[in-house]
């Protein structure tokens, strides 16, 4: 009895309410109706136009990314690129940054070349005519910078390949696993397998030689030995050279066959060691060894919002680039012969740095006690990787609740069920932009129109306003 009315009388006024509500539900549905297809076409609108007004806003032809080579050649295409680019050129030659600055010319070409394909242009290691590519890198961004950066951006692509990479090419060539056997010297077991292969032997073989050959007035010919070394490891596979230089050792006599690798006594020792920061200074004159040294700092700088402590966890990039210095007077190498510290550094010393003696350290740390590279040496030695995150994660699914009990978006005095947007208008909604987008947009094809853009947007903004006029109306 609980349960049932009252009285039958109560039941009356309930009957009432609904007959009176009813013909005002229809008009209410049709509107809301109306209000879906109406906001669904917008959406779709919006998504045809969007792409356009992304392309709008790129200079046509200027930002797809290319080789300074070619991006050399299509500014030499263009007569007020070309112009501007030489005299850019005589700008940047023998004038310190604040001297070329203030020269209205100079900075009238710096303006023009930022527009120019020369400003995003990049370079690949070990491609065909690498060096003229770095030179026309540099005569751009040193215009930019002055060369008063500490740490300045990498004229390389980014490195896409991983350490596990070269484990399976590795394990391919000597038919086992980098680290497999824990009793053998893996250093001895690289020499064999790059003797096994006809251009490492023969280059590693040519390096050994050339460094090896002292003369009556001086130890050896250092700048042909850096050459040949450079020789070795920008032409043999990274699953040979990394075996070398990064193996793992358990006894000394195989730490001490891994500090040799490079020909210590001639290609990186001195008598006396000169000051880091000169050192440094040297390097940079070089458009070469300036191009390996910023890849450096980009590839293994040291980066604590990372698993493993490198710029985007990847070991094989601060490898490489650590190998891409060797053979330049900053050549890196181990300092000993121990089993126990991975310490390496070129061979320099901040003695003598006067007031920049903090700089000259901070340069010497992220050599020898870089926790990325560390962290690589030990990855590779331990035949060891880290996987990439996702680049895109997957979104995760969201379902429609069956049942709405209430609205965020509305009032809280306002109740659901005498207002348009109640959970039957929301699933209608729905439903109607699912249609769409599957009848209009089976592809989601880019259009590219920008002629087309702004007959888009006032369409768009048609669409848009019709809804409140049609509510409006209702009311």
């Amino acid at each position: 009895r609980a349960g049932r009315p009252s009285g039958g009388s109560s039941g009356a006024p309930a009957g009432r309410i609904g007959a009176a509500s009813a013909p005002r539900d229809l008009p209410t549905m049709i509107v809301a109706g109306v209000f879906c297809l109406v906001l669904s076409l917008d959406k779709v609108f919006h998504t045809w136009a969007g792409p356009s007004s992304l392309a709008a806003q790129e200079p046509h032809g200027w930002r797809t990314p290319v080789d300074c080579v070619r991006a050399n050649e299509l500014c030499a295409a263009e007569s007020s690129c070309s112009s501007r680019y030489r005299t850019l050129r005589q700008c940047v030659a023998g004038r310190d940054r604040n001297t070329m600055l203030a020269n209205k010319e100079c900075q009238a070409a710096l303006e023009v070349l930022q527009e120019s394909p020369l400003y995003d242009c990049r370079c690949k290691r070990g491609m065909k005519k690498e060096l003229l590519c770095l030179q026309i890198y540099w005569s751009i961004h040193l215009g930019l910078t002055g060369g008063e950066e500490f740490y300045e951006a990498s004229p390389y692509e980014p490195v896409t390949s991983r350490l596990s990479d070269i484990f399976r090419l590795a394990s391919i060539v000597s038919g086992m696993d980098p680290a497999t056997n824990s009793k053998s010297n893996h250093c001895l077991d690289a020499a064999k397998a790059c003797n096994l292969n006809d251009n490492c032997k023969r280059l590693r073989s040519g390096y050994i030689s050339i460094c090896n050959k002292s003369y009556d007035t001086y130890r050896c010919n250092r700048r042909k030995c850096h050459k040949a070394l450079r020789q070795f490891f920008d032409r043999v596979p990274s699953e040979y050279t990394y075996r070398m230089l990064f193996c793992s050792c358990k006894d000394q006599a195989c730490a001490e066959r891994r500090r040799q690798t490079i020909v210590p006594d001639c290609s990186y020792e001195d008598k006396e060691k000169p000051n880091c920061l000169d050192l440094r200074n040297q390097c940079r004159s070089d458009p070469l060894c300036r191009s390996r040294l910023a890849d450096f700092h980009a590839n293994c700088q040291a980066s604590f919002q990372s698993l493993t402590s490198c710029p985007g966890d990847n070991y094989q990039a601060c490898l490489g680039s650590y190998a891409g210095l060797i053979g330049f007077d900053i050549t890196p190498n181990y300092i000993d012969s121990s089993t126990t510290s991975l310490i390496v550094s070129p061979s320099c010393s901040c003695r003598g740095s006067g007031n920049m003696e903090e700089d000259c350290e901070r340069f010497l740390r992220d050599f020898t006690e870089n926790p990325c590279l560390r962290n690589a040496i030990q990855a590779f030695g331990n035949g060891t990787d880290i996987s990439p995150p996702p680049k895109n994660p997957p979104l995760p699914v969201v379902t429609a609740s069956p049942k709405m009990e209430k609205n965020p978006l509305l009032p809280d005095d306002i109740n659901d069920s005498n207002t348009i947007y109640d959970t039957s208008m929301i699933t209608t909604c729905t439903s109607i932009q699912k249609s769409l987008t599957t009848d209009l947009m089976p592809e989601q094809k880019t259009f590219v129109d920008s002629k087309g853009y702004s007959s888009r947007n006032s369409i768009t903004g048609t669409l848009s306003a019709l809804p409140f006029l049609l509510v409006k109306v209702a009311l």
